[in-house]
């Protein structure tokens, strides 16, 4: 008999007093609040920082019989426990700074009187004085656990006033953390991203940012050996549904759902994918679509930046605590909120500097997002956008050249004209947005001996050698004009990847490989694709 899995659950006294398959995390827990008192800890959402907090909970609560047939259960002393503040802002109202102000008075307020204290203050200085008297009341130090901490701010970066007044509010409110250190065993704040620059830390310069730190890189999400190991019997019932052998099915699961990385080395599964996908024994999109990526997807669309999800690229240690209200890296905002990640991580050869590899993690994500982009950018709904990958898909596997070229035109025909780029690496990378919306995983400018080629998508036994051409708009010349200019650059495109003869390195594996060469001159779109021989 399968095991109920945690779909949703938040809750870890929940999950364990009513019997939901759980993950046992509690040795790296354990590891965090043995080694200092203020920590933070970035990770997207639904991925599993609520159930984190609330294990730390039951843990300085001393609520051992929770804890039964899991590593902490012999590793703690369940003969002290501490009182515990316990802060959600997912669920305090951040419309206007004077809503948090009183929504935030009001819960400090309600924790009071579930330990019968009755404050005399409001603000910063009724949360002080909740620590202190919970203190002497109980002899003990006070932990405080803070939840989506950033969640006022995060959801009113279209309106960076808003942004500004609630961030002040969450300053002045954190600024007591510090004060009251005396009176404090631990502390613990997660949330989706880290605002330096803002100074919402600055009263706690000692808080320490765990977010890239190799030891608790596994600390949410599932690893592949505990997804091989709890999940055993789900990949066995999946593999007989798929009619896949045991690794394959295990092979496609990691290639939809994992890679996550916050130190390029430990990688995992985002928990709420995996919980959604044995669910429903279906590879889909699962935790892209329970979030709108709107935001992320105008601002990707504004500053035409589709490279990001298309080629690795390298920042600096420093870069990740750049995240300023006022000027918004899309790159940072993308790897905080979990559509990009960390694939590599090594020393800069010629300073200390480490330097981290950034990349979208898995497909799930990879087809989700870049059909969200294409949407947006040709303003279609994503019915419309799933069924012209369909069609290009099967275009594209059975080499038909003509219908590929009138989809191709249809999708550019419906993005508006002031979008449209000036240069070749503009039609680069829609095309590249397209293809690997399809399930293509396209290889983007391959460097030969003998050269460069645009890319290079591969789908089971179809390969496609790609090269993409762009010349500016013929202005007064005539559509003959415009045609002769076009079969020249398809010429000179196809040329160019014989040249290059990049597609040599699939000769031997039963490959089935075309030649795709694809021109833009101004809004004319041809492409023609030849059968390698």
């Amino acid at each position: 008999m399968l095991q109920e899995l945690p779909i949703g659950i938040q809750s870890f006294a929940d999950l364990r007093s009513k019997g939901y398959l759980y993950v046992d995390k509690t040795q790296v827990i354990h590891r965090l609040i043995t080694s200092g008192k203020p920590f933070f800890l970035s990770r997207p959402r639904r991925f599993g920082k609520s159930l984190l907090v609330s294990t730390m909970e039951a843990i300085f609560k001393g609520q051992k019989e929770l804890f039964k047939g899991l590593w902490i259960e012999n590793n703690w002393d369940w003969t002290v426990s501490h009182p515990v503040i316990r802060l959600d802002f997912g669920g305090i109202n951040n419309n206007t700074a004077k809503g948090l102000r009183e929504d935030l008075d009001a819960t400090i307020c309600a924790i009071a009187r579930q330990h019968n204290i009755t404050l005399t203050r409001k603000g910063g200085g009724g949360f002080r004085e909740l620590i202190e008297n919970l203190h002497y009341a109980k002899d003990q130090q006070v932990v405080v656990l803070i939840d989506e901490y950033d969640k006022p701010i995060i959801d009113n970066l279209t309106d960076i006033k808003r942004a500004e007044a609630n961030r002040t509010i969450l300053h002045d409110f954190y600024q007591i953390l510090k004060a009251a250190d005396e009176h404090l065993h631990f502390i613990f704040l997660t949330g989706v991203s880290k605002f330096s620059k803002v100074s919402i830390f600055s009263g706690l310069n000692n808080l320490r940012d765990i977010t890239l730190d190799a030891q608790f890189a596994t600390i949410c999400g599932y690893t592949q050996v505990e997804l091989e190991s709890y999940f055993d019997p789900y990949i066995e019932e999946l593999a007989q549904k798929e009619k896949l052998s045991k690794q394959e099915a295990i092979e496609k699961i990691k290639y939809w759902y994992d890679g996550y990385s916050w130190d390029g080395v430990n990688f995992v599964y985002n928990s709420f994918s995996t919980l959604m996908f044995f669910g429903q024994q279906e590879f889909k999109d699962h935790w892209f679509s329970t979030g709108s990526p709107t935001f992320i997807v105008n601002i990707l669309k504004e500053r035409n930046d589709v490279q990001s999800l298309m080629v690795p690229f390298q920042m600096q240690d420093t870069d990740f605590d750049s995240f300023d209200i006022q000027a918004i890296d899309p790159r940072i905002l993308m790897f905080q909120t979990g559509y990009l990640t960390i694939i590599k991580k090594e020393q800069d050869p010629f300073d200390s500097t480490m330097l981290y590899t950034l990349g979208v993690p898995n497909e799930e994500v990879n087809r989700a997002l870049t059909r969200h982009l294409l949407a947006n950018y040709a303003e279609i709904s994503l019915p419309e956008i799933n069924e012209g990958c369909r069609q290009m898909m099967r275009q594209l596997v059975s080499g038909d050249s003509q219908q590929f070229e009138r989809s191709l035109q249809a999708m550019f025909a419906r993005i508006p004209y002031q979008l449209w780029g000036n240069d070749e690496k503009y039609y680069h990378s829609m095309l590249l947005l397209w293809l690997n919306a399809l399930g293509f995983k396209p290889d983007a400018e391959m460097c030969t001996d003998k050269g460069r080629i645009d890319a290079v998508w591969t789908w089971q036994e179809r390969v496609v050698v790609a090269e993409v051409k762009y010349a500016a708009s013929d202005g007064g010349k005539d559509v003959a004009g415009n045609a002769s200019t076009t079969a020249k650059l398809l010429d000179t495109a196809l040329a160019q990847i014989r040249e290059v003869r990049y597609y040599e390195r699939y000769a031997g594996e039963n490959k089935r490989i075309a030649l795709l060469g694809v021109a833009f001159v101004g809004k004319e779109i041809v492409c023609r694709m030849e059968e390698l021989s």
